[in-house]
């Protein structure tokens, strides 16, 4: 009877365990006697924002991207493209529309380049096709042309209606 109490004792601390995150197993001891004792180890430290790399540590840069009275946040990867393009800004460009789900602009200044076709474009995508004309990409769809990637947009709902149809106005400048 002692052990079968002491059973389902083990039972009900094991069922009692949060379902979620990472613990480690739970040791139960039973002793001859019927008593239960345990050990449970610290919880796992979650994950919060706190912890994830801010842009300065990971070498990216934040940027904002202005269409007419609103303004996107943007982050540029830590390549040699995006911190040459970095160092041009502030710029504002007007930009002509293609396709329906881009805006580019030919800069005159080339950037190095290190292309590759991604396959599919995001919303939000900042790249340079060639090693001078900048694109901002405004809707998702899959693209066998190469391109060397710049950055993308942090939150890019809006994004498609702000740019509208034909050509339109985008200031980059340096968040900070």
């Amino acid at each position: 009877m002692k052990a079968i109490l002491a059973g389902l004792l083990a039972a009900v601390v094991l069922l009692s365990l949060p379902g979620c995150g990472k613990t480690e197993p739970v040791s139960v001891n039973v002793s001859d006697r019927g008593a239960v004792s345990e050990t449970v180890p610290e919880p796992a430290k979650s994950e919060t924002f706190e912890d994830v790399p801010s842009a300065e540590e990971t070498g990216e840069m934040a940027i904002t991207l202005t269409v007419g009275e609103q303004a996107f946040s943007a982050t540029l990867l830590n390549n040699e493209t995006a911190k040459e393009f970095a160092a041009m800004l502030p710029m504002t460009l007007d930009m002509s529309e293609l396709n329906g789900n881009e805006k580019y602009f030919y800069m005159d200044d080339s950037l190095p380049t290190n292309a590759e076709q991604p396959g599919q474009i995001h919303t939000g995508d900042l790249m340079l096709y060639g090693d001078s004309c900048l694109v901002l990409f405004y809707k998702t769809f899959s693209s066998g042309y190469s391109y060397t990637r710049l950055g993308h947009m942090d939150a890019p709902s809006g994004l498609a209606e702000a740019l509208g149809v034909g050509n339109v106005t985008v200031a980059f400048s340096l968040e900070g």
